[in-house]
């Protein structure tokens, strides 16, 4: 198993993000002026892809024009403070943290939409002698030395070279993507390899591997988080049904799930799985549409 080879390859596709970001802002701008037309800033994990297409097939429903662009966190919380974008879903109170903070006061926090999230590194639980993070220090080499993790303006990534040296591990934090990230592990499940990479829940990889987060005794990684919807100011004001819509939005692991397995379906589409799935569910469409007039 090649890893490096698969992880560079990746990783030169997602540094692309800010140059695709600069020739796409001048757009967004002018979108997000229209009282009809709504931007939906998302980082491509499998979390946001399930609630970006959520929200974009509701919103339409509701009348409005929405575009979803994919983008770096850092690209994409610049976005939202300069009003380029006009909601996103952040990791708080520590994912997003160094984000968040200094543009608080330039958007607004409509409040949670998913709780219950974690993250951490994660190995397959065939790895019986590693159960902490501190188990990884004796056992570096039978995994190269190596921690596999996506884009590296996650805030995971932050968080996890951190840990690196809060652990004193030694080990070298391989950046990737989501996608190659879990790519990687599958092809490590599928030879009965070691391996550990940065993780989260919710994340689809739980359904379909035999996963577990490794302890955190010195708890590099907090507590369990929130995912909060930000939008920007002035939305509430061109686009209240739209603002509605957005502070109604709210789902339970098991709603998010059912998505997040739809779209790890062989050639499915997120968008069209997002269609199928509220199709299925307008009670919860309308919990979080009803008051929206």
């Amino acid at each position: 198993m090649n890893i490096k080879k698969l992880i560079s390859t990746t990783l030169a596709t997602v540094l692309m993000g800010g140059a695709v970001f600069s020739a796409t802002t001048t757009a967004s701008a002018a979108e997000a002026q229209g009282k009809q037309d709504v931007t939906i800033g998302y980082v491509a994990w499998a979390d946001q892809l399930a609630s970006t297409n959520a929200l974009k097939v509701v919103l339409e429903q509701q009348g409005y024009r929405v575009k979803a662009t994919s983008l770096s966190a850092a690209f994409m919380w610049q976005g939202l403070a300069q009003g380029k974008l006009d909601m996103i879903s952040a990791w708080l109170p520590t994912t997003h943290a160094t984000y968040y903070k200094p543009v608080k006061d330039k958007v607004d926090n409509l409040g949670h939409n998913f709780e219950g999230t974690r993250l951490g590194l994660v190995v397959p639980r065939y790895m019986k002698d590693v159960n902490s993070i501190d188990d990884l220090k004796a056992h570096a080499a039978e995994f190269d030395n190596r921690i596999v993790g996506i884009d590296p303006g996650a805030g995971i990534m932050r968080i996890t070279k951190e840990a690196i040296g809060k652990y004193d591990l030694g080990m070298k934090l391989t950046a990737s993507s989501d996608a190659t990230m879990s790519a990687v592990l599958g092809e490590a499940v599928r030879e009965h390899k070691p391996i550990v990479v940065t993780s989260w829940v919710p994340h689809w990889m739980f359904n379909r591997w035999d996963l577990k987060f490794l302890d955190d005794p010195k708890n590099a990684y907090g507590s369990s988080e929130q995912l909060d919807t930000i939008v920007r100011k002035g939305l509430k004001e061109d686009s209240p049904k739209a603002y509605c819509v957005l502070s109604h939005f709210k789902w339970t692991p098991a709603e998010m799930g059912e998505l997040l397995d739809m779209n790890e379906q062989p050639n499915s589409d997120p968008y069209q799985n997002a269609k199928q799935w509220v199709e299925k569910h307008p009670d919860i469409v309308k919990r979080w549409t009803q008051d929206c007039q």
